[in-house]
């Protein structure tokens, strides 16, 4: 099912906190996302704290009891930080043993050895899918920048002809493929099947990444010819170290829990059966959980062992790696309790029900709501959480590869045209050394391309799946 010309509402759906029509309804929404971006932008407030207060404006313009929307964005928060918090935890461990391993730095050396000069843009997005697989946006750039200007520098290229497809690669990682955040919270939002949305986020995110990678990076580079800055070349984790792990195993650890829970999905196809005792047995394996304890548990040896970390010093990466991660858990976690207060306010149900006789695409209408959201507030992860919630009722009555499509949709949307109020607009423009307009030209660009080739390629899907 991809249109919304009959009711799809879940069955088992919670009564709302509020009676408020239509445009009261409307009015809160737009009330609460103004006040969340006055807050991050205008009055630098954390973005937790932005969403709680944006969370609580929206229940009281909606006209509903201020205990039942404090329930409500708790009970968000709690579900939220419950279904995903443990697997970001993982991720970020998994991401610290591979960067401070100097694992990243032996793929990124490896695979640029063997590139030649036409092929190294190509070169730099396949890094950074790699690398960015299983850590934050955020910590790629930090591990992938060093790269990009030396590259860029020794090369003598243009610094957007080898930066755009490294961000590239890991902005679709970011957006569209679990273990990162947003992908992993519409998952349990929309109750998708996470290896089949694993699985098609792959197929999604390879012509995604090429055509607002290395393609894009060709006009990127005439509009903004810019070299490397001199002083923002930082020191990498590898130079440091006396020996560190071989290319195939760090691949191979990395790749893991990917394939743990993409064969999970396989058998889930091909037996079918929930009591047969070899999809149950895996179930378990190809579980995030399971995939990603696995995989961290396995990095120890694999990664830290081998760069001759005592267990001393694996045990002081794991504790540093949960440090830097709280304020995503809780952003996070906050970003659901906005969305479960939307959606007990109604909301959802209010967009059904105006989207009715549209007849327009459930996966574009929301596309459509993610892109408003991340144009709003900035956050790629908001807006998924967010749109997810909103449109999770149009799961409902939809087949397993298309409620995976939704998430995708939801993903791709939340991506879009990256500007002022995105903390990753500023990252990428302080360690390019751009000015706010060349940042716009390039990576504000190359986000929108990213959303609006993903929509695409969601879009072709949902017609032969």
């Amino acid at each position: 099912m991809t249109h919304l010309s009959v009711e799809m509402l879940a069955a088992d759906a919670t009564e709302p906190i509020t009676s408020a029509g239509h445009a009261q309804l409307g009015i809160a929404v737009l009330a609460g996302i103004a006040v969340i971006v006055l807050l991050i932008t205008k009055f630098k407030l954390h973005a937790f704290l932005s969403l709680i207060i944006g969370s609580l404006v929206l229940g009281a313009v909606a006209g509903a009891p201020l205990d039942k929307a404090i329930a409500s964005f708790s009970t968000g928060l709690g579900t939220t930080v419950a279904g995903t918090g443990v697997l970001i935890a993982l991720g970020a461990v998994l991401g610290r043993l591979l960067a401070d391993s100097g694992g990243a730095d032996q793929i990124v050396d490896t695979i640029l050895a063997k590139s030649g000069r036409a092929a190294m843009p190509w070169a730099m997005v396949l890094i950074a899918g790699i690398v960015g697989l299983p850590i934050f946006f955020e910590v790629g750039i930090v591990l992938l920048i060093p790269v990009v200007l030396l590259v860029a520098k020794r090369g003598n290229f243009s610094l957007m002809r080898i930066g755009i497809p490294a961000l590239a690669g890991l902005s679709v990682m970011h957006g569209l493929i679990p273990p990162h955040p947003g992908p992993l919270a519409a998952i349990d939002a929309v109750k998708a099947n996470l290896g089949i949305t694993l699985a098609l986020g792959v197929v999604v995110a390879i012509p995604t990444a090429i055509i607002a990678g290395p393609v894009f990076s060709r006009y990127a580079a005439r509009w903004v010819d810019i070299q490397p800055p001199e002083t923002m070349v930082p020191e990498r984790a590898g130079d440091d170290l006396e020996k560190r792990p071989g290319f195939g195993i760090t691949v191979a650890t990395v790749l893991l829990p990917v394939v743990m829970m993409l064969t999970k999905a396989l058998v889930d196809i091909v037996v079918d059966d929930p009591e047969h005792t070899v999809q149950r047995v895996f179930d378990v394996v190809g579980s995030p959980l399971i995939a990603l304890l696995t995989a961290v548990l396995v990095a120890m040896f694999t990664l830290g062992r081998a760069a001759g970390f005592t267990r001393g010093r694996i045990a002081g990466t794991v504790e540093k790696s949960l440090g830097p991660i709280a304020g995503v858990v809780l952003i996070v976690g906050a970003g659901g309790g906005f969305k479960q207060t939307l959606v007990d306010a109604g909301v959802g149900q209010m967009i059904l029900d105006v989207s009715k006789g549209w007849n327009i695409s459930a996966l574009l209408l929301a596309w459509l709501i993610a892109v408003a959201i991340r144009l709003a507030t900035g956050s790629a992860t908001v807006a998924t959480i967010s749109a997810a919630g909103l449109v999770g009722p149009l799961a409902a009555d939809m087949s397993t590869t298309h409620a995976a499509l939704l998430v995708l949709a939801i993903g791709c949307g939340s991506l879009f045209f990256s500007h002022v109020n995105d903390a990753g607009f500023w990252l990428v423009k302080e360690y390019f050394g751009m000015s706010v307009g060349q940042t716009l030209k390039t990576w504000s660009v190359m986000e929108t391309l990213i959303s609006v080739v993903g929509i695409g390629c969601v879009l072709l899907l949902s017609l032969v799946i």
